[in-house]
């Protein structure tokens, strides 16, 4: 195999994140506290949300957020109630459906912007639903000032996974804050790293002190005083040690949220290179029949370069990646291509449609490349010339 010249992903840090990490440990607090208290404060402002809470994962963002959803008085969100969910995801999007007791409805996406298709989720609307879980596919945001309509046309609850579109924006408006909650990742490939991280934003006060509650095995210990789930008796030993909700332990490391106080603030320089460089993809692209790009809705914050095999090349991704890995190039399938098509499903209470055209193309013709906080002129002409040669 040839030596990696163009990888799927790269590290954002520099001094400022090991610097950070030192303090952290100089203070002898490792798990959350200060830090991350203060990262969450700031990556709230940072995204135009009221509320964040950070856990250990995007994965545990979903799950955490779906939890604090159902556990609320004031939603309608319960155990055998359907979720409609795009077929083209990753899968703890889906498996926190599966985990609560909901229902997984799925429905095809759209071939060009790889999102959720709009008309899809309409046609899928049954009695029995009651949210909509768009995924924000590759930085790219999918339609969600539709899909915010079409929910409130039909009263059902709209959530983001926008684990993979943090600095993705419609009309000024930030991804991952169209809905009732939003999800995001800080895992190492991802816009920001804080080694392993997610968050949940919100600007519903049930949903947030929920949310704080269920990190932490569903205690009142962070709450205030005067919250929104459970009261507090004021006896300290008692509210120390007081569970009131069916929690998790997927607290965040104090080291995550000093690495991600540095990362936020880097984060509008990261997306603005980011796009850039998608500039120089999309013309090296444009025209070629060979393949399909994703097209941009919104401002994308363009996680990868996301390609579907066409005309001569469909049917021969196992020859195109073959050439790229020659060509020092990485790459993976696009996301989790058609979910419905693995294994997992015989676990799942899920409805499955009878054809997922556009999934079954990019489970089968799709691929994507890195892209990064930096230049990259010169990788993405060395795979407009893996395409032109094939």
């Amino acid at each position: 195999m040839s030596s990696i010249r163009f990888p799927l992903a790269t590290t954002t840090w520099d001094s400022h994140e090991y610097d950070a990490i030192q303090r952290v440990v100089e203070s002898g607090r490792f798990t959350m506290g200060p830090e991350v208290r203060a990262f969450e404060e700031e990556f709230a402002a940072s995204v135009g949300s009221r509320h964040a809470v950070m856990v250990n994962s995007g994965s545990s963002a979903n799950l955490i957020a779906l939890t604090a959803l159902v556990t609320a008085p004031h939603i309608d969100l319960n155990p055998g109630d359907e979720v409609i969910v795009p077929a083209v995801s990753w899968a703890t999007t889906y498996y926190p459906v599966q985990q609560l007791g909901l229902r997984l409805r799925f429905v095809d996406v759209d071939l060009d912007t790889l999102n959720i298709d709009l008309a899809a989720v309409e046609a899928a609307i049954t009695p029995a639903t009651k949210a909509v879980l768009a995924v924000n596919l590759l930085g790219n945001p999918a339609d969600l000032i539709g899909l915010a309509a079409l929910c409130a046309q039909h009263g059902l609850i709209l959530i983001e996974d926008n684990c993979e579109s943090l600095g993705a924006s419609i009309d000024g408006k930030q991804a991952g804050t169209f809905g009732i909650a939003g999800t995001f990742s800080s895992f190492f490939s991802h816009h920001i790293s804080t080694m392993e991280g997610g968050l949940v934003v919100t600007d519903d006060d049930y949903v947030h002190q929920a949310a704080v509650s269920l990190r932490a095995h569903g205690w009142t210990r962070e709450l205030p005083f005067d919250n929104l789930v459970h009261p507090k008796t004021g006896d300290s030993f008692d509210d120390l040690f007081r569970f009131v909700l069916p929690g998790y332990n997927v607290r965040p490391l104090e080291m995550s949220g000093a690495i991600g106080r540095q990362q936020i603030r880097k984060l509008p320089g990261f997306v603005e290179e980011r796009r850039r460089n998608a500039t120089r993809f999309t013309e090296a692209f444009t025209g070629n029949d060979n393949v399909r790009i994703q097209q941009e809705n919104g401002e994308s914050s363009w996680f990868g370069f996301a390609l579907v095999l066409e005309g001569p090349l469909s049917g021969r991704r196992s020859e195109v990646v073959r050439a790229l890995t020659a060509a020092g190039i990485e790459s993976r399938p696009i996301v989790a291509g058609n979910f419905t098509r693995n294994p997992v499903m015989r676990h799942l209470d899920a409805i499955v449609p009878d054809a997922l055209p556009a999934a079954d193309r990019i489970h089968d013709d799709g691929l994507f490349v890195g892209n990064h906080h930096f230049p990259i002129d010169d990788e993405i002409g060395i795979l407009a010339e893996v395409f032109d040669n094939l």
